[in-house]
């Protein structure tokens, strides 16, 4: 996957300034070496640094002025391009781009117009086509016959100037892919590469900001081989030639898209060759769902039930006001979901009889499970523990064999494809933090992660002989419920305990963030994976700063934004950073959120 970031943040007014993204500071990383930065750091205060970084973004103000007008002038000149039914202007790496407003724009929507698109245009003007199964899951491919080359070229000139379609050039490393509309200045050489691309620009009805040129569709130009085939200009997940004469095959999108859910999308049909019709060894065909716990700390229903067993915990984590607050971190997630595993086939929300208010639930990817519905033991709520909760999550109705649990403070920072979390065999992996399990028995001084850690050691060293060191990583959780199954009747004493502990406690097991990957991993059912990824600590003084660098980068898979020990006066501070961040990571709103569109997702102008 690239580095690049994979939303564009095009502005339809005036750019929200990023320090971490200016181009001098950029250049003073790239110029600099890492040692002297480090010097620079040590000897001037975080205050000073971060006025300095403030300053440098004052550089911007002239481009962001002369992108405005700029994008006034494109406005007034071709106004049938950028303001035609259905499109706002969005402004993107400072250029004026025509973008189409969709409800919910994401990567699979404009990979998937992109590809329906062309295929539909290449189909009216008859010209030979088949989709391929390429290697970059964030694009779609298409190839066409090089013999056909300026037929081919002609329906897509066309329809780039109908639907304001534009030509993907190469990536820079800082300012990611450059655009230009098809047929325009410059474009007649790139034309005649083997592979191009063409993208689209989407938007929701607010137009702050647009997706679409690292999530298009590739044309590839197949050359005859001598023979009477075709030959793949570059390679992909099947075949290098084709033989002559090869029939073409009509499967659903979600055969060749990795994107795509197991049964989504089974009425759009593509035409391809049976080279990409076959399933392949490495495709996942069974379901993944999500599940998320969450809890409204805010909610006066749950303070009183708190309030009536406070005082149990046994640490200042386990009942840290911090831990509860809610900080609208789901409705981002959830964003992040959308946007980055569109393949997930349903979402559960386990909470204790709350729903958060902007949550549409009625919407059929979603079903949110009152912690009453899997808990076998009634009598032990209400629970404050999140280690009771997790440990009876495969309890709940209707869900897959295979599923991500998330907390709600963890997100996806990038595209995701089933085969991250999973094996198609059915293998889930885990992913290892540097971080040590202490030794020693369980102490009221150890933090509760590392109290759990200790009792999971003590369970797999019973059972398997084997000592674990290493804690697991913050991210996404992948799970098998059979495997959560057997664990309860494995440690059936243990986990009867952990469930009926109100607060955190120094009995419990972390059933699905560790003990889980271990026993499964221990009886054949899980491997390690590799995952890039940041922990980022919401009270620390850096963490703005940080949170700018990975706005402006987009660079990692996951990302978690966690607070355990803050004191309530400090969250306002905190969500003074935290709100504006997610909302410039995650402009679109998910499917899953009360809001009213003006996009209805229609078929391009004609």
């Amino acid at each position: 996957m690239s580095a690049q970031p994979e939303q564009d943040g095009g502005q339809a007014g005036g750019p929200v300034r990023n320090p971490e993204a200016s181009s001098l500071v950029a250049l003073y990383r790239k110029l600099v070496p890492v040692a002297a930065r480090r010097a620079v750091a040590g000897r001037s205060s975080l205050r000073l640094r971060s006025a300095v970084k403030r300053s440098l973004t004052l550089s911007q103000a002239v481009p962001d002025r002369i992108a405005e007008r700029r994008a006034a002038l494109a406005l007034r000149r071709a106004p049938q391009v950028y303001a035609a039914k259905g499109r706002r202007l969005v402004t993107v790496n400072r250029r004026p781009k025509a973008a189409h407003v969709r409800a919910y724009p994401s990567p699979l929507q404009a990979q998937a117009q992109a590809t329906e698109w062309i295929c539909d245009a290449l189909d009216q003007a008859g010209v030979d086509h088949f989709v391929v199964r390429g290697t970059d899951p964030a694009a779609g491919c298409v190839g066409v016959p090089a013999d056909r080359r300026a037929e081919a070229l002609a329906a897509l000139t066309a329809l780039c100037s109908r639907t304001a379609g534009y030509l993907v050039a190469e990536q820079t490393r800082r300012a990611g892919p450059r655009t230009t509309p098809v047929g325009g200045a410059g474009t007649r050489r790139q034309l005649q590469a083997r592979v191009i691309r063409l993208c689209w620009y989407f938007t929701d009805e607010h137009g702050t900001a647009s997706i679409g040129d690292r999530f298009g569709c590739d044309i590839e130009f197949w050359p005859a081989d001598g023979l009477g085939g075709l030959t793949a200009p570059r390679p992909n997940r099947c075949t290098d030639e084709v033989p002559p004469d090869e029939e073409r095959v009509t499967v659903p999108l979600a055969r060749v898209s990795p994107l795509l859910a197991r049964d989504a999308a089974a009425d759009v049909k593509v035409r391809t060759l049976p080279e990409f019709a076959h399933p392949l060894p490495d495709d996942i065909r069974f379901p993944v769902d999500a599940v998320y716990t969450w809890v409204d700390g805010s909610d006066p229903a749950w303070l009183r039930r708190r309030a009536e067993f406070s005082g149990e915990g046994y640490h200042e984590e386990a009942a840290n006001a911090a831990r509860f607050l809610s900080r609208d971190e789901l409705r981002y997630s959830l964003r992040s979901l959308a946007q980055y595993a569109p393949w997930i086939n349903h979402v559960y929300l386990v909470t204790d009889d709350q729903t958060p208010e902007w949550l549409d639930t009625d919407h059929p990817g979603i079903t949110v499970v009152s912690h009453r519905e899997i808990f076998r033991d009634p009598s032990v709520l209400p629970t404050f523990n999140s280690h009771a909760i997790e440990s009876q999550l495969h309890h709940i109705e209707g869900l897959s064999e295979h599923f991500l649990y998330l907390n709600d403070d963890v997100f996806l920072g990038r595209l995701a494809t089933p085969q991250d979390f999973f094996l198609a065999n059915g293998l889930s992996k885990f992913f290892l933090s540097k971080a040590h399990v202490p030794f020693g028995r369980p102490s009221s001084e150890d933090v509760p992660v590392s109290v759990a850690g200790k009792n999971n050691r003590a369970v797999i060293e019973e059972r398997f002989g084997s000592v674990i060191t290493q804690k697991m990583k913050h991210v996404p959780h992948a799970l098998q419920r059979s495997v959560l199954e057997e664990i309860e009747e494995e440690f059936a004493e243990r986990h009867r305990d952990t469930a009926a502990n109100r607060f955190r406690e120094l009995n419990d097991l972390s059933v699905t963030s560790s003990l889980h990957h271990y026993y499964a991993f221990l009886t054949g059912r899980a491997v390690p994976g590799d995952m890039v990824y940041n922990y980022f600590d919401m009270a620390h003084p850096h963490t703005p700063a940080r949170l700018g660098r990975l706005l402006a980068a987009r660079d990692r898979a996951v990302f978690c934004l966690n607070d355990t020990v803050s004191s309530e006066a400090d969250l306002d501070q905190q969500l003074a950073v935290m709100q504006p961040f997610l909302q410039a990571y995650y402009p679109f709103a998910s499917p899953f959120e009360r809001v009213s569109s003006g996009a209805d997702g229609a078929a391009p102008d004609s």
